[in-house]
C-alpha cells in the first residue's frame, strides 16, 4: 500500500544500542551481515556476494521508507555508531493493529542479548507508539536461538508453515509466532 507520507520512525536508545535510520555508509557493515552463510543460513534468500548487493538493498529500504508503510532500523553500537544489525517491521495494519518483524544480527555481536535489547525497544515502540495488539514473526524452526529469543520476549508459536520457503534449492519449513501487547505488558 502506498502512503503519502512518511511513517514516522523515531531512533530509539538503550545503554548499548542506537536504532536509526539507514544510511549509505552503511552498506559494508550490511554486507558483512547478509553475507556470512552462518547469520543467512535460516533466510528466505541466499547470501549475498557483492558490495553491490548490500548498496541496493539500502537504496531498495529508502525507497520503501519513502513510499510504503515500514519501519526498518539500523541496530548501530551506541559507542562506534557502526551498524551491527537490523530489523523491519512491515505489513503494518493500523486498522487490525497488528504488524510483522523481523531483524538480524552480526555474528560477531551474537549472544550478548544485543538482538533482545534492540527487540524490546521496537516492540514498546509498536505497542506504545503504534498502539498496534498483535505482532507476528517468523523462524525457522531449526534456527532455535531465533526460536528462543522471541519465546523469551514473550511470542508464542502458534503454528508450522511447510515447505515454506526455497533457499538455495532446499524446502524449509517456517515456525510462526505472535506477540499480544498484554503479554508482552505482563513481562
Amino acid at each position: 500500500m502506498a502512503m503519502q507520507t512518511r511513517l514516522f520512525q523515531p531512533e530509539l536508545h538503550s545503554a548499548r544500542l542506537r536504532l536509526r535510520e539507514v544510511r549509505p555508509d552503511d552498506a559494508p557493515a550490511l554486507f558483512a551481515i547478509h553475507s556470512d552463510p552462518v547469520v543467512m543460513r535460516y533466510w528466505s534468500y541466499p547470501a549475498w556476494t557483492e558490495l553491490a548487493q548490500a548498496q541496493a538493498k539500502i537504496a531498495e529500504i529508502k525507497r520503501q521508507r519513502r513510499e510504503q508503510q515500514i519501519l526498518i532500523w539500523a541496530i548501530a553500537d551506541a559507542g562506534s555508531d557502526r551498524l551491527i544489525g537490523s530489523s523491519a517491521v512491515f505489513a503494518i495494519d493500523p486498522d487490525q493493529g497488528r504488524a510483522e518483524i523481523g531483524y538480524s544480527l552480526h555474528r560477531d555481536w551474537q549472544g550478548r542479548g544485543l538482538a533482545s535489547e534492540a527487540l524490546r525497544l521496537i516492540l514498546r515502540h509498536l505497542f506504545d507508539g503504534l498502539q498496534l495488539r498483535r505482532v507476528e514473526a517468523d523462524a525457522d524452526p531449526r534456527n532455535t536461538a531465533s526460536c528462543r529469543l522471541l519465546e523469551r520476549l514473550g511470542f508464542v508459536r502458534e503454528g508450522l508453515l511447510r515447505e515454506r520457503w526455497r533457499v538455495n534449492g532446499e524446502l524449509c519449513d517456517t515456525a510462526f509466532y505472535g506477540l499480544l501487547q498484554r503479554d508482552f505488558d505482563a513481562r
